[in-house]
């Protein structure tokens, strides 16, 4: 298919360290960490960010088509992924309960909390075009890179 995934994920890890070294504003790091992702991960048709404020996500930094703007508590991927405060793989979004189908192109979807100090800041969110693209490869290798992005980021503001 592709370059194997944990060199892939190796490889991303390392350029993501390099892109935010000297940078802590959560803005600028996520657009850039989603564009790398974006243009690094083979078959993904979105990547971004949903910003937790309040009770709900909000649309942060991203790459592809307009998305919704604001998620309720445990609505879709990225509200189950963000009230369970684990990563969620699905295989197909149009079984999903509660899916919200921003792009109709999306098939697949993977979704990563981000926490800082245990609070949720927001989630990553990754989809595919590929029915099952996601895998616990890609689940290791986005949960480095978002350890990558706390790391890096102040995300305590």
């Amino acid at each position: 298919m592709f370059t194997e995934k944990p060199q892939l994920y190796d490889d991303l890890k390392a350029q993501l360290a390099a892109l935010l070294s000297g940078e802590r504003d959560p803005i600028a790091n996520a657009a850039n960490m989603a564009a790398l992702v974006h243009e690094t991960l083979p078959e993904v048709n979105w990547v971004g960010f949903y910003i937790h404020r309040g009770d709900e996500l909000v649309l942060g930094p991203f790459l592809g088509r307009p998305a919704c703007t604001r998620i309720g508590p445990g609505r879709g991927v990225c509200g189950a992924a963000a009230q369970r405060r684990e990563t969620v793989v699905v295989e197909d979004v149009h079984v999903f309960p509660g899916h919200i189908a921003c792009d109709t192109a999306s098939r697949s979807e993977i979704v990563v909390p981000i926490l800082a100090d245990g609070a949720l800041w927001g989630v990553l969110d990754v989809d595919s075009p590929i029915p099952a693209r996601f895998d616990d490869a890609d689940r290791t290798g986005l949960e480095a890179l978002v350890r990558v992005f706390t790391s890096s980021t102040n995300l305590r503001e």
